[in-house]
Formats: structure tokens, C-alpha cells, sequence
């Protein structure tokens, strides 16, 4: 009993004693905390106040620099003020006196206009004053003159006027024979200077065109089945084209006859499509003529395009694109219709060039110049007045009208494209190899262009030259005056342009010769 009791109270006192010891150290441990949060207080303190002594001193001394960068912009500004204004008062200063030395130099001008109008003034009062002396000296002397020569003052300003005249006259004739002379010298050394600059410039191919074609075969065997049982074929395809095929022993060839060179042509794609297929009868031909006759009217407006593009021509109207593109299959006197108008078209441009003229318009006017030879429905007009009825229907310029219609004399001519497009197409026609003519007709158009001389009165000789292009005329000078003669050339040239038929123009020249013949016996 003693012992637990003595063990409770040891245990009692021990607790008490360590609760008390512990309440020791907690304090000594929170004394240690304070002093030790004390301190580092202390610290940050001290730190913050040095941190913004440093961000005071940093402030101070920013404001510092701004007051200095804010203060020298400023002087700036005023140096820069001050400046523009010392400039607008020099220039003020320099406007002042400028105006002040205008004033002064007016003012000297002004004085001297005063002076020398007075002087004038008088000097006019004195010349009035002479020119009256001088007029009553005149009148006097007229009347002496008058009674010593016992003629009028009019009567002897007429002669006087008479005899000026004459001889005026005679000097300005003189003068003006000089000049034409001198002017056809020149224009005829210039005109042939373009034409032959213009001609070495363009150089084309010539190839006269036929009126057969030559269809190539692989061999015979293929014309027996061309011909077809009794015929049949070939009959159905002469029908369809209305071309003359010609089956005859020329080996492995089949001749195309036929005026138009569309429907020759057409007929050529077509047997080549016929033969390459193989079928090749009535029903089968009709069908490949018809998709080959849309072939070519396809391709007609592709070449008309073609060619205006590479002619440089542009806004013409698609009727006549079709037009130019149908001169591939038509020829003129054996020449190929449309390598003569490109060629009278490049022709031309350069012909207008070297004349200062509308090149464009030229080359237009140069293609177009013959489309009257490809009409749909023929027509009773020269091809020169069709073409350019059309030209006019479809909207081109009055000058490439005209142009068209006069290339053959058929209308007047208005402007200076119109001789160009007849030179150019005469060019065209005449160059070697271009043209053909059967030699028959050729001879027989001769002889009748000098029938036509010997019909009229007074003619001794007539002889045709030049192929054709020149006319010229003898005539008996006791029965053609020289009056007469000039007369004479122009009713031959229109007798002939009347009733013959020719390409190109044909110059007509009368020649009246006098002699005198004697004999001394």
C-alpha cells in the first residue's frame, strides 16, 4: 500500500517536474524565436529602406534626364522657329527690293514710252507736212507729163498695166513649165524608187493553178472498184461533186476535172476517205461528200481567220473572214486568189509605210480588194463594184470602199489608198509566172485591141506592146491636128474599155509626126 502510493506520487511528481521542465524550454525556444524574428525584421527593414533610398535616388535622377531631353527639344523647337522665320523675313526683304527695282525700271520704261511718243509725234507732224509737199510736186509733174506726152494719167497706167503683164505672163509660164518639169522628174524618180523598195521586200512563190487534180492510188485494183458494177460509183460520185473523173491507163492515178477548184477538192477527200474505208457505193459516196463538203466550208473559215491574224487585221466582219477564206480555191487568170490578195496586202502595207499613210488600213484594203471575184450568186457587176457593195454592207471604212471599187477605174478614186491598191495589184499580177494565159487568146486579144485603133478616122498604124498594157497609135498628121490627137487617145480608151475585156490597165498613146520633104535636083 505504502509502496503504490509512494509509486503514484513519484509518478505524480515526475510529471509535474517534466511539465514544468518543458514549459522551460518552450520558453527559452520562444524567446529564441522572438529575438531571432526580431533580428530579421531588423534585416528587411534595413534593406527596404536601402532599396528605396536606390529607387528614390534612380527616380530622381530619370526626372532629371527627362527635364534635360524635354528641355533641349524644346530650345529645338525655338531654334528651329526662329530659323523659318529669319527665312521669311530674307525672303520678305528679298520680294521688297525686287519690287522696288520693278517699280524703278517700270517707271524708266514708262518714261522713255513718254519720250519717244513725243518724238514720234512730232516726227509724223513733220512727214505729214512733206507728204503733202510731196503729193502737190506729184500732181504737178502728172500734168506736165499729161501735156507732153498727150496721154491721160489712166490712159498711160493702162499701158504701162498691159505691158507688165505680158511679160508677168510669160515669166510665170516659164516658171511653172520649170516646175512641172522638175516635179515629174522627181515624183517619177521617187514613185519608182518605192515600187521597186516595195517589190525586192516581198518575195513570194508563184504556182499557176490547174483546172485538174491528180488523186494518187496504191494500185489499179482500186479503180475497178471506183467505178463500181456498170459504173455505178463513179457515176453517183461525179453526181454528188459535179467533177469529170478521169479512169484511164496512167498508172496508179485518178484525174479530177473541174473548173471549181471547192468542188475538185471536195471530190479529192472524198475518194481518199472512200478508199481508205474500203465501202465504196452509192449510198456510202453520197454520205462522204456531204460530211466532206461541211469539211471544207470548216476549214474555209479557218483559213480566213488564219489569215487575217497573221495580216495583222482585226474587227473584220465573219462574212468576210468566209470570203477570204473561199479565195483558197478561186484563182485569177491561173493565180491563186488568196496568195495574190495576202501578197497585194503585204504589198501594200509596205508601200503605205514608206508614204506616211495607215498602214492597217492599206493591208485591209489590200486583202479585200478582189472579193468581188468570189461571189455566191453571180452577179451582171464587176467584181471591183461587188466587192466593194459588200465591203460597204458589212461596215468597213469608206476609204477601203473606195479603194476596193476603183483598183479597176470603175469609180473615181478618193483618197491615196486607192492608186497604192492598183499599183500593188498590178505588181502582184505582173511578176513573173503569176499569171497564165492560153497563147491564142493571148494573140487574138492583141490583135483585137489594134482593130480597135484602125476603126477610128486618120489612123496609119497601131501596134499593141508591153503584153498587152500599151496601145500606141499613128496617126496621119494631115488629118489628126494636135487638138485632135488628145481627143483621139480618149476615145480609143474608152472604146476599149467598153467593149474588151482585159486584165490590168492598157495605157493608150497617139503619136502625130509632121515631115516636110523636098528634093533638090
Amino acid at each position: 500500500m505504502d509502496s503504490t502510493l509512494l509509486i503514484i506520487i513519484s509518478g505524480i511528481t515526475g510529471i509535474a517536474g517534466g511539465f514544468i521542465i518543458s514549459k522551460f524550454i518552450e520558453k527559452s525556444n520562444v524567446s529564441n524565436l522572438i529575438k531571432n524574428a526580431k533580428k530579421e525584421a531588423a534585416s528587411i527593414l534595413k534593406d527596404a529602406n536601402f532599396e528605396a533610398e536606390n529607387t528614390k535616388k534612380d527616380k530622381i535622377l530619370q526626372a532629371k534626364e527627362k527635364f534635360i531631353e524635354l528641355k533641349s527639344e524644346h530650345e529645338q523647337v525655338i531654334l528651329s522657329r526662329d530659323k523659318k522665320m529669319a527665312e521669311v523675313e530674307k525672303r520678305i526683304r528679298d520680294k521688297e527690293s525686287l519690287v522696288s527695282n520693278e517699280l524703278a525700271k517700270a517707271k524708266k520704261i514708262n518714261d522713255d514710252y513718254e519720250a519717244k511718243t513725243n518724238e514720234y509725234n512730232s516726227k509724223i507732224e513733220v512727214l505729214e507736212k512733206k507728204q503733202h509737199e510731196v503729193e502737190r510736186m506729184h500732181k504737178s509733174q502728172l500734168n506736165q507729163l499729161e501735156v507732153l506726152s498727150g496721154l491721160s494719167a489712166e490712159e498711160a497706167k493702162e499701158q504701162l498695166m498691159e505691158g507688165l503683164k505680158g511679160e508677168a505672163k510669160a515669166q510665170a509660164m516659164s516658171h511653172i513649165q520649170d516646175t512641172i518639169e522638175e516635179a515629174k522628174l522627181t515624183a517619177q524618180q521617187e514613185a519608182k524608187k518605192i515600187i521597186i523598195n516595195t517589190i525586192q521586200r516581198v518575195g513570194t512563190e508563184e504556182a499557176v493553178e490547174n483546172c485538174v487534180s491528180v488523186f494518187n492510188i496504191e494500185s489499179d485494183d482500186v479503180k475497178g472498184r471506183i467505178i463500181g458494177r456498170e459504173g455505178r460509183n463513179i457515176r453517183a460520185l461525179e453526181a454528188a461533186t459535179g467533177v469529170e473523173i478521169i479512169v484511164d491507163d496512167t498508172p496508179e492515178a485518178i484525174i479530177l476535172s473541174c473548173f471549181d477548184p471547192v468542188r475538185r477538192e471536195i471530190a479529192r477527200l472524198s475518194l481518199h476517205k472512200l478508199v481508205t474505208d474500203g465501202r465504196i457505193h452509192p449510198a456510202r459516196i453520197e454520205e462522204v461528200v456531204a460530211k466532206t463538203a461541211k469539211q471544207i466550208d470548216d476549214e474555209i473559215i479557218e483559213v480566213g481567220k488564219r489569215t487575217v491574224i497573221d495580216l495583222g487585221i482585226h474587227a473584220l466582219h465573219p462574212e468576210l473572214i468566209k470570203v477570204v477564206g473561199r479565195m483558197k480555191y478561186r484563182s485569177s487568170y491561173g493565180q491563186n486568189l488568196l496568195q495574190h490578195s495576202r501578197e497585194v496586202s503585204k504589198l501594200c502595207g509596205i508601200m503605205a509605210a514608206e508614204l506616211g499613210l495607215n498602214v492597217k488600213l492599206a493591208k485591209r484594203a489590200g486583202l479585200l480588194h478582189d472579193i468581188g471575184k468570189v461571189p455566191d450568186v453571180e452577179s451582171d457587176l464587176p467584181h471591183a463594184l461587188l466587192g466593194m457593195q459588200w465591203a460597204e454592207k458589212y461596215g468597213e471604212k469608206e476609204e477601203v470602199c473606195n479603194a476596193i471599187g476603183a483598183h479597176h477605174d470603175e469609180i473615181e478614186m478618193k483618197s491615196l489608198l486607192s492608186p497604192i491598191i492598183q499599183v500593188c495589184d498590178a505588181i502582184s499580177g505582173a511578176r513573173p509566172g503569176a499569171r497564165r494565159q492560153v497563147l491564142d487568146s493571148y494573140i487574138q486579144r492583141l490583135k483585137d485591141l489594134e482593130e480597135v485603133a484602125y476603126g477610128f478616122t486618120g489612123v496609119k498604124n497601131a501596134y499593141a506592146i508591153q503584153a498587152g498594157r500599151e496601145l500606141r497609135v499613128i496617126v496621119e498628121s494631115e488629118k489628126v491636128s494636135d487638138d485632135n490627137a488628145a481627143s483621139l487617145s480618149f476615145e480609143i480608151s474608152q472604146k476599149i474599155q467598153t467593149e474588151m475585156t482585159y486584165p490590168g490597165q492598157v495605157k493608150v498613146t497617139v503619136i502625130r509626126e509632121t515631115r516636110a520633104v523636098n528634093i533638090a535636083k
